[in-house]
């Protein structure tokens, strides 16, 4: 069965995102289709919109999605129609030496579904007939996806679809790079470059991480106050080189800086802030022509360290029902991240609001 969906697509670089009507097919061996309730607006559908993430076009954007089962293809087993379900972005193979290793977000196969399900093959084409890329192996920014089931993970009926779709992205990325990447510990000191969905996200993993000290960088005052109410105890408003008064701020650098913008130079401002023996963990993605420079003395001297995060370090299926069930305890702010629910017909506006910086997190709910 084919279905009829709207979706947000990308057919120009740097241009305003076309909402169309789309053909979606139905699953084939491996796959299922969902009926999306809702899908988070991310920066990495904006960096395939700038030609950051390099990806062939047109595209089907979107893999912050959260949605319910409609129909399963052949030989999918764990799924049925009627079961809710988030996506995940990353194709795990499970043999490679990092899937067996419990290291999914660097499987050596990921290229294999970055635009199509694994089989390899589109599942969406346009009015004319012309088939489309899905971002990610999602397309989720549509009211519906065909993707490999191994892309989705079952969850509670309970949860809402709007709160449960940042848990695909954002939210993992920010709580996991604490959790798992950094594995920050009690009384110690935070500070996070850029306050955005996924440095708030970084808040909040410092805060129920137990710090004593969480400083919150950024370049807009509204996101600073935004920031304070998801567990900032301090915030510095980034006009001029931080770093000084970061250190001054935490008697000579905080034992953590999270980068999450995206920027080779703020990556070595994070290096720079840290103190000896402290740990600066890039989150942002970067352009690719972007570099990071730090003085290479200071790596024995001060036994600094500067590493990354994809996807918080996260195992999917482990950590999505983590996330999930801190949200259900009350620890875990989901529903106030959400600054404003958008139509999939203001998907537009609603990448306008993001690179405004406007929001904590957009929705699209459909």
């Amino acid at each position: 069965m084919v279905r009829k969906a709207k979706a947000a697509l990308c057919r120009e670089h740097n241009k305003p995102v076309t909402v169309e009507e789309i053909a979606v097919d139905a699953p084939k061996r491996g796959e299922a289709t969902v009926k999306l309730g809702a899908c988070g607006v991310c920066h990495s559908d904006l960096s395939a919109i700038t030609g950051t993430i390099a990806l062939p076009l047109p595209l089907v954007l979107g893999h912050e999605g959260a949605g319910v089962v409609e129909q399963v293809g052949e030989g999918v087993t764990d799924l049925a129609p009627g079961d809710h379900v988030i996506f995940s972005f990353i194709y795990m193979c499970g043999k490679c030496r990092f899937c067996v290793a419990g290291r999914p977000v660097l499987c050596l196969e990921q290229g294999k579904a970055l635009t199509t399900p694994l089989e390899g093959t589109p599942r969406v084409r346009d009015a004319s007939g012309a088939p489309l890329g899905i971002f990610s192996g999602c397309g989720s920014m549509a009211e519906y996806a065909t993707v490999s089931a191994e892309n989705l993970i079952k969850i509670d009926p309970k949860i809402p679809l709007d709160c449960a779709a940042l848990v695909g992205c954002g939210v993992t990325t920010g709580v996991g790079a604490v959790f798992n990447t950094a594995k920050v510990e009690p009384g110690s000191s935070v500070a996070v470059f850029g306050c955005g969905g996924v440095g708030l996200s970084v808040i909040q993993g410092a805060l129920i991480a137990g710090a004593r000290r969480i400083i919150a960088i950024d370049t807009l005052a509204p996101k600073l106050e935004m920031a304070k109410k998801f567990g900032a105890t301090d915030t510095i408003l980034f006009k001029e080189d931080p770093v000084k008064e970061l250190k001054k701020l935490t008697g000579g650098g905080p034992d953590y800086a999270f980068e999450c913008v995206g920027s080779g130079e703020l990556a070595a401002t994070a290096y720079r802030a840290i103190r000896r023996g402290g740990l600066a963990v890039v989150v942002g993605v970067a352009k690719p022509s972007d570099s990071t420079s730090v003085r290479t003395m200071t790596l024995p001297f001060e036994e600094k360290t500067l590493t990354g995060s994809y996807f918080g370090s996260c195992v999917p299926r482990v950590d999505f029902p983590r996330m999930l069930s801190l949200y259900m305890a009350g620890r875990l702010k989901l529903e106030e991240l959400i600054t404003r629910r958008y139509s999939i017909a203001e998907a537009p506006q609603a990448f306008a609001d993001l690179q405004a910086g406007k929001n904590a997190r957009g929705v699209i709910v459909f």
